[in-house]
């Protein structure tokens, strides 16, 4: 695959209209070392905790066995002797989509059970090779699993979901037997006509929204939407801190000026470093969108201008807490937060001079030293969001 790539991960869900936990349940992880992504989608049966609970053990193991090359009928069998049994249908029953993308090229998806996926190329509905697997051991003798192996190609989405999104609205007048995967794909398709850059986020987000109003607003099954779409990369870069040189500060002026995508500046002083130098203007601001906060400023080319180190805890704060129900608010931690979901490529710029202020043992526990704020934000951003994050320090 083309280095180029981005390969942008979303799952929108659901939950039964009665229950507080999804039995739908959403895995996926970055080998690093491998250059590869692997997702899972796993629908356990009922719904609410018991479900969830069957789901969990099963995207689990989905997602582990896959990262470790185990063949897809090994993966299966492991997975239906381990799950443990339902007292009231004496069966261990969760289904799963396990999509494995490898950045050398090769992108291989495997289904049990979900609704077939869509992939969209060219605004157009692509059938790859398919290989079917009848599982021969019980109590799941006869049932199938699809194997599709293919090369994406730039602008490619994979939409999977389970049974919720393609059995809405059954029973009604309009669909009697569920909206259905052709009208998924339909209306995915019209959207990607309508707006070729759509988001996997925007995209999963209105299909499951559609689900949802065939429901008449109240989910009648665990539902649950993923798109993977491969694109051109959205960048992003995050400057905060001054060089530990002052030498230096033209040199972190220019590589702002000269970074192609969006850009933050966090830090009065760091912000004061680069207007002077670019000769840019700072307008400051007194609307308060974030009690914690200080708020944000104005700044000519720039994106976002806030505060620094206070700034850095409260967008870890909301990115620990983050997931595809979580309200993000107008506060500068928040609006960072926007930005981040919305970029492919996130690039740190670190100025290592120490702050004085940040040394007052007075201050709060919180106020830690920039550099360890933000190794746990790259985590967050890597093993969570599956962001590409570079860091230089400077």
């Amino acid at each position: 695959m083309d280095e180029n790539f981005f390969v942008e991960v979303d799952c929108q869900q659901k939950s039964y209209e009665s229950e507080r936990i999804c039995g739908d349940v959403f895995l996926s992880g970055r080998v690093k070392e491998e250059n590869r992504v692997v997702v899972v989608l796993s629908d356990g049966m009922g719904h609410g905790i018991k479900a969830n609970v069957l789901a969990t053990l099963t995207a689990t193991m989905a997602l582990n066995f896959t990262k470790e090359h185990k063949e897809p009928e090994k993966t299966a069998e492991i997975i239906m002797k381990t799950l443990p049994e339902c007292s009231e249908r004496k069966i261990n029953y969760a289904t799963f989509t396990i999509i494995d993308i490898e950045y050398d090229g090769k992108t291989t998806l495997l289904e049990y059970d979900n609704p077939p996926c869509i992939i969209i190329r060219d605004k157009k509905i692509f059938h790859p090779e398919i290989k079917t697997i009848s599982l021969t051991y019980d109590p799941n003798a006869g049932k199938k699993i699809r194997i599709y192996n293919f090369q994406p190609k730039k602008g490619d989405r994979i939409i999977f979901c389970t049974d919720g999104i393609a059995q809405s609205g059954m029973g009604t007048p309009r669909f009697p037997f569920g909206w259905g995967i052709d009208n998924v794909a339909r209306l995915a398709i019209d959207t990607v006509k309508q707006f070729p850059l759509v988001s996997a986020r925007e995209l999963s987000g209105k299909i499951l929204n559609m689900a949802y109003r065939n429901d008449g607003f109240q989910a009648k099954d665990d539902t649950s939407c993923g798109i993977i779409y491969f694109r051109e990369p959205r960048r992003l870069l995050i400057c905060t801190g001054p060089p530990y040189n002052k030498e230096d500060d033209p040199i972190l002026a220019q590589s702002v000026k000269d970074f192609t995508g969006k850009k933050i500046i966090m830090g009065a002083t760091t912000g004061d470093i680069i207007a002077r130098e670019l000769n840019l203007k700072i307008e400051d601001t007194f609307r308060f969108d974030d009690p914690e906060l200080p708020p944000l400023n104005y700044m000519q080319s720039i994106d976002l201008f806030t505060e620094g180190i206070l700034t850095l805890n409260k967008v870890e704060k909301l990115l620990k807490a983050y997931n595809t129900n979580f309200k993000l608010n107008r506060g500068p931690a928040d609006e960072i937060v926007k930005l981040i979901l919305e970029s492919d490529e996130i690039n740190f710029i670190i100025g290592t001079r120490i702050n004085i202020a940040h040394q007052d043992p007075h201050l709060p526990v919180e106020l830690e030293i920039r550099r360890t704020v933000v190794n746990r934000i790259v985590r967050l951003l890597e093993e969570k969001l599956l962001k590409k994050v570079k860091v230089s320090f400077i």
